[in-house]
């Protein structure tokens, strides 16, 4: 990966796209450290490892804690990418047909996420203020009233909008998927946090014996880490390869060839899209807490949506599962690679084109999600189940869901950046061989 870097930046459009990338993630760095007004700056640093806080801080870097003006992060974009892919599976006539309609149907689709996203976070922005709000011990609001609720609203939507604007940015003219960038950006930001923490709990204040028991546990930790991290990549780089045949044989070129699908098709983006989906209801339950909390509907939802207890985690699971199947059709869609291998004249040995080979693609890839859905729900399970065993801090228990969204966004990058350099090798070959370069 090092000498990948190295090398990409000798080449001056690589290395344009990746300062490009590193500026747009300071700009949004700096902005998740600028309060917004009418806001008491310290009042969530108490709450700042509660479940709710630590989903939101993974989609924001850190800065619904400064209560800044990225708190709401990518969150409201990713619920509302989620529902307008949802109402696109024949449940909007209209939207299944401008999802067929190419480049041109896209941008539309784009257009109704980009006002439900301003719709969601105006919403989930007054819902969260006067939840914390609401909470007597943080005085989160200075000068409660709804003239103040609904400022804060629209500077924090106005935030949010900036912060998928800025990922746009990175989609275009950088290096990675945008948003997939600023969750990652935040990530890593959060670490020397996440070390400190550490460092408080386990080590100030110890006595000798002590002193040796936290080593041992913090040594165990990294290795576990570590023995997660390898298998998060291998498992994330495992691909199944399907022969594929031409009926043409191309002069210079071979006629066989293999379509390439990877183990986990849908990559993390089912991890992102459950986290979001299920903190969308959490913050909305936030507003209804101060006069409905002792309520039994109230209490019920608050056990299913919070990952810190059985039905949440349990919840929280069978959304990555559901989103793995869904996000690989989506990746890969079927009936478009089946008319695809048509066009190009080639085709899957003992497989006839057409209907089966469509249905063989399906096939495959259910097996292949099943696989990936186990191995995404097993990672990000894992640690909240030690949470609770181990009576660990509650942002342990979300460290399966950032590490795969490190490992997965890292890996795609690296793999973005090698694509870039061996296409510009092409090029350069190409351009050489010119009857006027010979």
């Amino acid at each position: 990966m090092l000498s990948t870097m190295k090398n990409a930046f000798k080449v001056k459009d690589i290395r344009n796209k990746i300062l490009f990338t590193l500026g747009v993630l300071i700009v949004f760095r700096l902005g998740a450290f600028i309060t917004v007004p009418g806001i008491n700056a310290n009042a969530l640093q108490s709450v700042a490892s509660s479940g709710l806080v630590s989903i939101l801080n993974t989609f924001s870097g850190g800065g619904l804690t400064n209560y800044s003006l990225f708190a709401m992060g990518v969150s409201p974009y990713i619920t509302a990418q989620i529902v307008v892919q949802l109402l696109q599976m024949d449940i909007v006539p209209r939207f299944v047909e401008w999802s067929k309609q190419g480049e041109v149907g896209r941008k539309k689709l784009n257009q109704v996420t980009r006002v439900l996203t301003v719709f969601l976070a105006f919403i989930q922005s007054i819902g969260i203020t006067a939840g914390f709000n609401a909470l007597s011990s943080l005085n989160l609001v200075q000068n409660p009233g709804p003239s103040t609720y609904i400022s804060i609203g629209l500077i924090l939507t106005g935030g949010s909008m900036l912060t998928t604007w800025m990922g746009d940015m990175i989609t275009d003219r950088g290096i990675g998927q945008g948003v997939s960038m600023i969750i990652f950006a935040g990530i890593i930001a959060r670490i020397p946090v996440g070390i400190q923490q550490i460092y408080k709990e386990y080590f100030v204040g110890d006595s000798n014996s002590q002193l040796w028991q936290s080593i041992a546990f913090v040594v165990a930790l990294f290795i576990v880490i570590l023995i997660i991290v390898t298998f998060v990549t291998w498992v994330q780089q495992a691909e199944r390869r399907i022969p594929i045949q031409y009926t043409k044989r191309v002069s210079g070129s071979s006629s066989n060839s293999y379509l390439p699908l990877k183990v986990n098709v849908a990559g993390v983006i089912p991890v992102i899209f459950a986290s979001s989906f299920i903190s969308t209801p959490q913050t909305i339950l936030m507003a209804f807490a101060k006069n409905h909390s002792g309520d039994t509907w109230y209490q019920v939802m608050s056990n299913v949506f919070n990952m810190q207890t059985v039905y949440g985690a349990t919840l929280y699971t069978l959304l990555i599962i559901l989103f793995t199947f869904f996000y690989a059709f989506v990746q890969v869609n079927p009936e478009k690679l089946s008319e695809n291998l048509q066009k190009q004249g080639s085709y899957i040995p003992a497989v006839w084109p057409g209907h089966e080979t469509q249905s063989y693609v399906s096939s495959l890839l259910m097996r292949l999600s099943a696989v990936g859905a186990i191995f995404l729900g097993v990672v990000a399970l894992i640690p909240l189940i030690a949470q609770n065993v181990w009576n660990l801090d509650e942002s342990i228990g979300l460290g399966g869901t950032s590490l795969l969204i490190v490992v997965g966004v890292a890996i795609e990058t690296i793999r973005q950046i090698k694509g870039l350099m061996m296409k510009r090798e092409y090029v350069g070959f190409i351009k050489d061989s010119r009857p006027d370069k010979l």
